[in-house]
């Protein structure tokens, strides 16, 4: 997944907290939690005053290609379906991930927590294993 094919229109457009929540409880489950951290490090890391404005349009990109159903892999698709969102919020993380810091770790492991209740933290380790690369 190119950075430069976020910042297509249709994935800005796509994108809006309330729908980005919606589908973060819609598929939760089936999309499984290092996903939904994912989703949730770049939405603490746009909500973040200090990310810049070309870091937060990456991270509305990235996140709007979560949100649409239809994309390069239909969501619908078991086991599949979530392949290519996954590869997507993993490229836009690497992209920003000067701006996530342990603060938006810490939230995002706390939204996790409030969703799925007591968790295994090594299902996270390697994202945070790459953030910390950075």
């Amino acid at each position: 997944m190119d950075i430069k094919e976020l910042k297509d229109e249709k994935y800005h457009d796509a994108y809006s907290e309330e729908k980005l929540f919606d589908k973060i409880l819609k598929f939760a489950k089936s999309a499984g939690i290092k996903l939904i951290y994912l989703a949730l490090l770049l939405f603490y890391t746009l909500q973040k005053s200090t990310t810049p404005p070309i870091a937060k349009s990456i991270i509305i990109g990235g996140l709007g290609y979560f949100i649409l159903p239809i994309d390069i892999i239909p969501d619908f698709i078991p086991v599949v379906g979530f392949s290519d969102d996954l590869t997507a919020l993993i490229s836009v993380l690497i992209a920003v991930a000067l701006y996530v810091d342990e603060d938006i770790k810490l939230k995002a492991k706390s939204k996790l927590k409030d969703w799925f209740g007591d968790f295994d933290h090594k299902e996270l380790e390697d994202v945070d294993n790459r953030l910390n690369k950075n």
